[in-house]
Order: structure tokens, then C-alpha cells, then sequence
């Protein structure tokens, strides 16, 4: 099981996968925005999204759970 946790304070702008998606090393997850940028949030680990933390229009810390993958 790996946690996908925020390196940023930042609004979450776009969530491109759902819990149940399969995922693969390096896939987008989440879309961050921070000062007029967009960060994506890559999964580091194949697996599966168990749990989604965020949605859209969320702001969240450094260090928020994004998300857990098994």
C-alpha cells in the first residue's frame, strides 16, 4: 500500500482518476494548482485507488493524503 500525501499548500484543480481505477507507475492522479500553476500529482506505485482524499476546489497542506493505493 503506498499514500500519496501533497509536497504543496494548493488548490486542488482536477481529479483525473476515481477509487477502483487501476493505475500504473507515473499516472496522473490529481492536477494541483499553485500561483498560477498546475502541478501534477503522480502515482508512484502500480496498483489500485482505494481511497480518494480530495476533490475539486479542495485546498489542502503539505503533507495532506491525497490518496492510498494498493
Amino acid at each position: 500500500m503506498s499514500e500519496v500525501r501533497a509536497e504543496m499548500v494548493a488548490n486542488v484543480w482536477k481529479v483525473v482518476v476515481a477509487e477502483g481505477d487501476a493505475v500504473e507507475d507515473g499516472d496522473t492522479l490529481v492536477i494541483l494548482e499553485s500561483m498560477k500553476m498546475e502541478i501534477p500529482v503522480l502515482a508512484e506505485d502500480p496498483g489500485t485507488v482505494v481511497s480518494l482524499k480530495v476533490a475539486e476546489g479542495d485546498v489542502i497542506q503539505e503533507g495532506h493524503l491525497i490518496a492510498v493505493i494498493e
